[in-house]
């Protein structure tokens, strides 16, 4: 499937091709306190079928709790996360941040890692009351 999207102010922006199926949900502790929120969603796919197409993304490396070093690519002007991607043999995949792609309504999760540090009330979100906008 061909993608696109951007971070928040477009300053970065990329085209890719991925599996629609390659969506995964991370609970770690890393993603909730990069996102600020109780999980991330990102889409997995070798680099050679992802291209910046704007931008220059700025780069935070950290190293993970299996020991593996991240490169957070993120934009300078308004932070959005936009990819992340490993070192050495890891640097042949990355995975793009579900709230940058432009058709992300079209991409669900198909699996989930971390789930130990999940938040306990997550499956409680969806009987929340709601309304359609604020």
């Amino acid at each position: 499937m061909k993608i696109d999207g951007a971070c928040h102010c477009g300053g970065i922006a990329y085209t890719a091709e991925i599996d629609p199926d390659a969506v995964s949900v991370c609970h770690c502790t890393d993603c909730q306190q990069l996102t600020g929120t109780a999980y991330r969603v990102s889409v997995l796919l070798p680099r050679d079928r992802f291209q910046i197409t704007k931008g220059s993304p700025k780069t935070y490396v950290k190293t993970a709790d299996n020991g593996h070093r991240r490169r957070q690519m993120f934009c300078p002007d308004c932070g959005s996360p936009v990819f992340t991607t490993g070192e050495d043999a890891g640097a042949e995949e990355i995975a793009i941040r579900w709230g940058t792609i432009r058709q992300r309504r079209d991409l669900a999760p198909t699996r989930q890692i971390w789930c130990a540090s999940a938040a306990p009330w997550l499956e409680t979100v969806a009987a929340l009351p709601g309304k359609p906008g604020d």
